[in-house]
C-alpha cells in the first residue's frame, strides 16, 4: 500500500488487475491450473476445467492436513489450546522503556540529536516556514489566482473553475489561515516525498537486485496503517511541524518510489535497444528514453503522493501538525460536529482540486498542446501565469488585505449542530419499524462484533494458524502463506494476542459489509453505464476524502465506540471496491460473452459464468484493497472509541508510552502484511525453460 495506498491508486490498478505481482500469468502460474503446463481451456469441457483447478487446492490442503496432524499434537501437549501461550510470548516493553527513557534524556545533549535530526528538524521548520510566509504575502487573491492559473495551464479551464470555487469556499468557511497553513506542510512534505521516492524508484528500476530488496519495504509501507508512524517520529522529533512533516514523508514516499520503479521496468524494449544501438551512454538512455517513456507513471506517483500527504497531513495533527487536521481533531474531541466539518469541507475541496489538477495533466500528456495564440504556448504561457498571479496579488492587497476579509465568512457550525441535534432527537433513537442509529449500533456490536471477537479469542491459537496459512496457500505459494503465519504468530509473540483478535474481529466485520455493498453496486454499475455515470462523481469525491474526514459524520449519527469506527471503514473502503469491481466486470472479453449469449445463456449466466470468473484476479484486488482500507481507518477509529490497538496507539501517543505505543504499532504491521497475505493471489515464478 502504497497504504497505504490510498484509494485512488487501488481504482487505477484495476486495469491492470490480471496481472499478478511478479509478472506471471495469472494466479496459478502461465501454463495451466498448477503453473506446470495442465489442461487448457481451448481443448478441454469445462468439468475438466474445474477438477483440474481443485487438484492443486486438494494437493496443498492434503499436504497442510499431514503437516498439521504431526505438529498440532505436539503443540496442544507443549503449551496447550485457547489463547496465545504465555511461554511463546517475549516481554519488550522492558528494552523499550529503556529506549524511550535514553531518547528523552538525550534529545537535547546527545550529538545525534543536535546535529543530525536538529539539523532535519531546523531545515524542515525553515521550509515549511517559509512557504507559509510566501503564500500570506500573496494574500488570498494571489492564492486563489495561482491555483486557478496554474489548474488552468495543466489541467484546462474546468478544474480552473473548480479550484477557484474551491479556494473561494475556504475562505467563505473561516479557514483560510488554516487553509495556508495545511498547503505550507503538505508542499514541503511533497517535495521531498517525490525526491526520496524517485531516487527509490531509480535504484529499484534500473537494478533487479535493488527492486527485489526494495519490493518487500514498499508492501509492508503499503499495509500499514498511518497511525503506526507517529510515535517513532515523535519521540525523535517531538510535538510540531518536523514530526509531522516527517511522518508524512514517510508515509507518502512509497507509492512514488513504486510508481517510478514501474515506469522504468516497463520501459518499451524496442526503443531502448533502438538507443542502446546508436551508442548512447547508460546516463543518455535513462535521460532520453527511460524517464520520458515512464512519464504518466512518474505523474501518477506524484498524484498518489500528494494525495496520500495530504490524508497523511490531516492525521499528523494529532501530533502537532497544525492547520485544518488540527482544527478537525480539536472539534471532534470535543465532539463539536459543526466546528469539525467547517474545518473538513476545506480538506475535502483541497484534495479534490489537487487531485483533478494532477490527474487532468496526467491525460493530456502527449497531447498537441501547441495549437492556439504564441501567448497561450510553452514558456509564454507559465510567464503569463505568474505575471497574472502578481497583478491579482497587488491588486487584491490594494483592495482589501493579505488575509481573507472577516466579513467574507459563512458560519455554518451552528446550523450543522442544530441538524445534528435533529438528527440525534429524530434518527438516534425511536424511529418507527427501523429503530434509530443508535439500535443499529447495537445491534451491530451485540450480535456482529461481540460474536465474532469471542469466537476469535476463544479459537485455538494453532487453528488460526493453520487457517491462515490454508488461505494464503491456496490462492498463493508456500511462500505467502509462511509469510503470512510467521506476522500472525509475531503478534502473539509480542503478548498483545487478544486486542490483535478484536481489531481482526472489527476488520472481518467491515470487510464483509464492504464486499456485499461494494459487489452488489458494482455489479449493478457494470451493468448499466446510466448508474455508472451518476456514481461517478460520488466516488471520486469519496476516494479523495482523507481518512480523518469520514469520523465526523460517523459521530454524529452512531456517537462513540466500535459501530461509529466500522461505520467510517465501510463508507471509506466502499468507492475502491465499487470502482475495481465495475472496471473488472467491464474488461471482461467481449468474445466470451458474445459467445454465451449466443449459446442462449441469460444475463444471470453470463454474469455466474462468464463475467464472474473472468474477473476474479479484479474481484481478488478488491478484496484485498478493501481489507487494507478498513483496517487504516478501523485503527484510526481509535480516536472515537473502537479500543483494542487502535487505542493502544493513542494511549501511547497521548502518554508518550514508547512500550505500549510501539508494540501496538509492530502488531498492527503484522496483522495487515497478513491481511494482505491471504488476500493477494501470488503466482509461483514458472520454471527455467518452461
Amino acid at each position: 500500500m502504497t497504504a497505504a495506498t490510498t484509494s485512488h491508486s487501488a481504482s487505477s490498478s484495476a486495469p491492470s488487475a490480471t496481472s499478478t505481482t511478479d509478472g506471471s500469468d495469472g494466479p496459478d502460474g502461465p501454463d495451466g491450473p498448477d503453473g506446470s503446463g495442465g489442461v487448457k481451456s481451448a481443448d478441454a469441457p469445462p468439468g475438466a476445467l474445474r477438477a483440474a483447478a481443485r487438484r492443486p487446492a486438494v494437493r496443498k490442503l492434503a499436504l497442510l492436513a499431514l503437516i498439521a496432524a504431526v505438529l498440532v499434537p505436539v503443540a496442544a501437549i507443549r503449551w496447550h489450546s485457547g489463547s496465545w501461550p504465555g511461554a511463546l510470548t517475549v516481554d519488550v516493553s522492558e528494552p523499550l522503556g529503556r529506549t524511550s527513557d535514553w531518547i528523552i534524556d538525550n534529545r537535547d545533549s546527545h550529538w545525534i540529536f543536535l546535529y543530525f535530526f536538529g539539523h532535519i528538524s531546523n531545515a524542515v521548520i525553515v521550509a515549511v516556514r517559509a512557504v507559509y510566509v510566501t503564500l500570506l504575502a500573496l494574500g488570498w487573491a494571489g492564492v486563489t489566482a495561482a491555483a486557478t492559473l496554474l489548474a488552468w495551464r495543466v489541467a484546462g479551464v474546468r478544474v480552473a473553475v473548480t479550484a477557484a470555487v474551491s479556494f473561494a469556499a475556504c475562505g467563505l468557511l473561516g479557514m483560510w489561515v488554516p487553509t495556508m497553513q495545511t498547503l505550507a506542510l503538505m508542499a514541503v512534505a511533497v517535495v521531498v516525498s517525490v525526491a526520496i521516492g524517485m531516487l527509490l524508484g531509480l535504484a529499484g528500476g534500473l537494478s533487479e537486485r535493488t527492486y527485489r530488496a526494495l519490493r518487500p519495504v514498499l508492501d509492508t509501507m503499503q499495509v500499514l496503517p498511518a497511525f503506526a508512524y507517529l510515535l517513532p517520529v515523535v519521540l525523535v522529533f517531538g510535538i510540531g511541524v518536523p514530526g509531522a512533516v516527517l511522518a508524512t514523508v514517510i508515509y507518502a514516499a512509497p507509492p512514488m518510489a513504486r510508481l517510478t520503479a514501474l515506469g522504468l521496468r516497463g520501459a518499451d524494449a524496442g526503443v531502448m535497444e533502438a538507443v542502446a544501438s546508436l551508442g548512447a551512454t547508460g546516463r543518455q538512455r535513462l535521460l532520453s528514453a527511460r524517464l520520458p517513456l515512464a512519464r504518466k507513471e512518474l505523474l501518477l506517483g506524484v498524484n498518489q503522493t500528494i494525495m496520500m500527504a495530504l490524508s497523511m497531513a490531516v492525521i499528523a495533527s494529532v501530533i502537532g501538525g497544525a492547520g485544518l487536521g488540527d482544527r478537525v481533531y480539536q472539534a471532534l474531541s470535543a465532539v463539536d460536529v459543526g466546528k469539525a466539518l467547517a474545518a473538513g469541507i476545506p480538506i475535502v475541496l483541497l484534495a479534490v482540486v489537487l487531485d483533478r489538477t494532477t490527474a487532468a495533466a496526467g491525460l493530456r500528456l502527449g497531447m498537441d498542446r501547441d495549437t492556439g495564440p504564441r501567448w497561450l504556448r510553452g514558456w509564454y504561457a507559465w510567464a503569463g501565469v505568474a505575471a497574472g498571479t502578481a497583478a491579482v496579488a497587488l491588486a487584491g492587497r490594494a483592495a482589501t488585505s493579505a488575509g481573507w476579509p472577516d466579513g467574507w465568512t459563512l458560519a455554518i457550525a451552528e446550523p450543522v449542530n442544530t441538524a445534528k441535534e435533529w438528527m440525534v432527537d429524530h434518527l438516534y433513537s425511536g424511529v418507527p419499524v427501523v429503530g434509530g442509529t443508535a439500535d443499529w449500533a447495537s445491534g451491530y456490536v451485540t450480535y456482529v462484533l461481540d460474536p465474532l471477537r469471542g469466537a476469535l479469542q476463544g479459537l485455538p491459537w494453532w487453528s488460526l494458524l493453520l487457517i491462515v496459512a490454508a488461505l494464503a496457500w491456496l490462492i498463493g505459494t508456500w511462500g505467502t502463506a509462511l509469510t503470512a503465519v510467521l506476522a500472525l504468530a509475531a503478534i502473539g509473540v509480542l503478548g498483545v494476542w487478544d486486542p490483535a483478535m478484536d481489531t481482526l474481529s472489527q476488520v472481518l466485520a467491515a470487510v464483509a459489509v464492504t464486499l456485499v455493498l461494494g459487489f452488489a453496486i458494482g455489479i449493478a454499475a457494470a451493468r448499466s453505464p446510466r448508474l455508472e455515470r451518476l456514481l461517478r462523481p460520488v466516488l471520486d469525491i469519496c476516494q479523495t476524502m482523507p481518512q480523518f474526514v469520514y469520523l465526523i459524520p460517523v459521530v454524529a449519527l452512531f456517537g462513540v465506540g466500535r459501530a461509529p469506527a466500522a461505520a467510517a471503514a465501510i463508507v471509506y473502503a466502499l468507492p475502491a471496491v465499487i470502482r475495481i469491481t465495475t472496471q473488472g466486470l467491464r474488461n471482461v472479453d467481449p468474445a466470451a460473452l458474445e459467445s454465451a449469449r449466443s449459446l442462449g445463456a441469460t444475463r444471470g449466466q453470463q454474469l455466474r459464468q462468464v463475467q464472474l470468473p473472468l474477473a476474479r484476479p479484479a474481484l481478488l484486488l478488491a478484496v484485498n484493497q478493501g481489507v487494507v482500507l478498513v483496517l487504516a481507518v478501523v485503527i484510526i477509529g481509535g480516536l472515537v472509541g473502537s479500543g483494542a490497538l487502535g487505542y493502544d496507539v493513542v494511549f501511547g501517543l497521548a502518554q508518550g508510552d514508547l512500550a505500549t505505543g510501539l508494540v501496538a504499532g509492530a502488531a498492527i504491521v503484522c496483522l495487515g502484511l497478513m491481511l494482505d497475505r491471504v488476500t493477494q493471489p501470488t503466482a509461483r515464478r514458472p520454471k527455467k525453460g518452461a
